[in-house]
């Protein structure tokens, strides 16, 4: 069986990035990334890149004449370089259509709360603010809404009234590392059917503890 191709999207620091790097290092994910490509020169994430002797590519936003040519072009590089899934790493934009279209099913994205609560930007400043017991993350295929689409899988963790954006989101952060390379295992395994709003996962039973039970076939 050959090995999945990734594409990886970033904006940032990366550090899911690198968690998806480590996997496969070790052997946990039979994957192979072939771009990285980002929208901010000064990312982190493209020294990863480089460490590692992956290809990356900065695509400017503002270089382009709209959005949908942004995408498209993005949905080009992947294509030529044969990305079959799209992983989104902290890439702050919402995808559209060109590229949705062009990978259909086949883009995941990490929120770092568990949806469909606290979509958007801050989402562990929006689960201290609001008082919650209980927060933590989610891995969902993309569509052309904000953290819109069917959830893949969760993990939770408690939150305290002591809690700060800070504290939480390292919490959560660690949980993020562990779910999001366990989904892309799972769909290179073709373990993944999405049904409507449910991703139904064959023959999978998560460690006991944090990851929520998804849907079993």
């Amino acid at each position: 069986m050959s090995k999945l191709t990734l594409g990886v999207l970033a904006s940032g620091r990366g550090s899911n990035f690198q968690a998806i790097i480590d996997e496969i290092d070790a052997g946990r994910l039979d994957a192979e990334i072939r771009l990285l490509i980002v929208d901010n020169v000064e990312a982190y994430a493209i020294e990863r890149a480089r460490r590692q002797g992956i290809e990356n590519l900065c695509l400017i936003p503002g270089e382009f004449q709209s959005k949908d040519d942004f995408f498209l072009r993005i949905a080009g590089e992947l294509k030529t370089r044969g990305v079959e899934l799209v992983v989104l790493a902290g890439f702050m934009r919402i995808v559209r259509k060109p590229l949705i279209d062009a990978f259909p099913y086949r883009i995941l994205n990490i929120h770092p709360a568990l949806l469909p609560s606290f979509p958007g930007l801050h989402g562990q400043r929006q689960a201290v603010d609001y008082g919650v017991r209980i927060s933590g993350c989610t891995v969902h295929f993309v569509d052309e809404g904000m953290d819109t689409g069917p959830v893949i899988i969760q993990a939770a963790v408690p939150v305290s009234p002591e809690d700060t954006e800070d504290s939480l989101s390292e919490r959560i952060l660690k949980l993020e590392h562990k779910i999001y390379p366990e989904a892309i295992r799972l769909y290179s395994e073709g373990r993944l059917r999405v049904e409507g709003r449910t991703v139904k996962i064959t023959g999978y039973r998560p460690p006991e503890g944090h990851i929520v039970n998804p849907p079993l076939i």
